[in-house]
C-alpha cells in the first residue's frame, strides 16, 4: 500500500552540492533518493522543505516521499541511517496525510548563522563556522537588524537575478548574541529567497565592521533599482534548525 511519510533529517553539509538533485554531483536528496529506491525496487521523488545551498548544514530538515512498503516508520528510518552515508542522518519517520508536501505546507522556518572571532582557529569547528579577522560591533549589527525585520521586498539580498516570483518576504525574528568567541545570527521567517540568509549576515557584518551605514541599509530594501547589498557570507556557516508547520 502507498503511503506518504514525513521525514525529519540531519545532514553536515560541507561535501554536498546542496540539497536538490544534480547529475554527476553528490546532493542530499540525491542520496536520500538513491537509498529509497534501492528500499522500495522502484525509483522514489524526496520532497523537501526548501534547498539549501552547496555547503549548508541543517538540524531538521523535513521532506516527505509516497513509499510502497511493508515496513513501518520506524524500520524505514533503520534501513535509512544503515545505509545513508555518516553525513546524513534520519532523526523520525512518520506516516503523513496524502496531502502533506514538506515544501508547499511549511510557514516558517528557522536558520542559524555562526561566526567566530576568537585568537585561536577553531580547529574542530571550522566547517561549521565563518572565521572573521577583526570583531564586529554587535550594538551596530543589532541596529540594522531592526531594519531588516518585517515585510519588505528583499530582491536585493537574493543571488538569483532572474528571479520571477515575488521577492517579497517577511522576517519575524533576528536575533545576534555572542557566546564567547562566537556570534550566532538566528533568523526566522515565512520563507527565505536563495542565500538570503548569507546576504543578510554579510550585510549586518559590514555595519559591524563600519564598512556600511546604517541609511545604506535602508537604501537596499527601498530602492527599487537593484543595488548590491553586503557580500554574500561563507556557506559553511548556515544551519537550518527548523521547518514551521500548522
Amino acid at each position: 500500500m502507498r503511503q506518504n511519510y514525513r521525514f525529519i533529517i540531519m545532514y553536515d553539509g560541507s561535501r554536498y552540492y546542496g540539497w536538490q538533485r544534480q547529475p554527476d554531483h553528490d546532493t542530499i536528496q540525491g542520496k536520500l533518493e538513491a537509498v529509497l529506491e534501492r528500499l522500495c525496487g522502484e525509483p522514489v521523488e524526496v520532497i523537501g522543505a526548501g534547498r539549501t545551498d552547496a555547503g549548508v548544514h541543517a538540524r531538521n530538515m523535513v521532506a516527505n516521499a509516497v513509499l510502497d512498503v511493508s515496513l513501518g516508520p520506524e524500520e524505514i528510518r533503520d534501513y535509512l541511517n544503515r545505509y545513508l552515508p555518516e553525513d546524513i542522518g534520519i532523526r523520525e519517520v512518520k506516516a503523513a496525510g496524502p496531502r502533506f508536501h514538506a515544501r508547499y505546507n511549511a510557514t516558517g522556518k528557522t536558520y542559524c548563522y555562526t561566526c567566530f572571532d576568537g585568537p585561536i582557529k577553531p580547529v574542530f569547528d571550522r566547517k561549521y563556522v565563518y572565521v572573521l579577522e577583526e570583531s564586529p560591533d554587535i550594538e551596530a549589527m543589532l541596529e540594522a537588524a531592526e531594519l531588516l525585520k518585517g515585510e519588505h521586498d528583499f530582491r536585493n539580498f537574493c543571488m538569483n537575478p532572474r528571479m520571477k516570483k515575488s521577492t517579497v518576504r517577511r522576517v519575524d525574528q533576528i536575533h545576534i548574541e555572542r557566546e564567547g568567541e562566537y556570534i550566532r545570527f538566528t533568523f526566522h521567517g515565512t520563507g527565505f529567497l536563495q542565500n538570503m540568509v548569507r546576504i543578510m549576515v554579510g550585510t549586518l557584518l559590514e555595519v559591524g565592521w563600519g564598512r556600511m551605514s546604517l541609511q545604506q541599509v535602508r537604501d537596499v530594501l527601498q530602492i527599487e533599482e537593484r543595488q548590491k547589498a553586503g557580500p554574500t557570507a561563507p556557506a559553511q556557516g548556515l544551519c537550518l534548525l527548523q521547518v514551521d508547520y500548522e
